[in-house]
């Protein structure tokens, strides 16, 4: 089974990159569990961290309004 990042060829998520992290982040601003994104475990592991940062930089809400 692929998973999104598998199936794109992308190797390195970039907390920059938010167009990717959107389709990640429910309406509510919370992280998509893995079981209903369907991305890989070491993926959402990086996934994560990536939406961390970037709500750390500000690029991300932490809540959605």
């Amino acid at each position: 089974m692929n998973d999104f990042f598998q199936q794109n060829n992308i190797k390195y998520i970039d907390y920059k990159d938010l167009d990717i992290l959107k389709k990640f982040i429910s309406p509510n601003g919370k992280i998509i569990p893995r079981k209903r994104s369907g991305v890989a475990t070491k993926n959402q592991r990086k996934l994560a961290l990536a939406v961390k940062r970037a709500r750390f930089m500000g690029l991300l809400p932490f809540v959605a309004k």
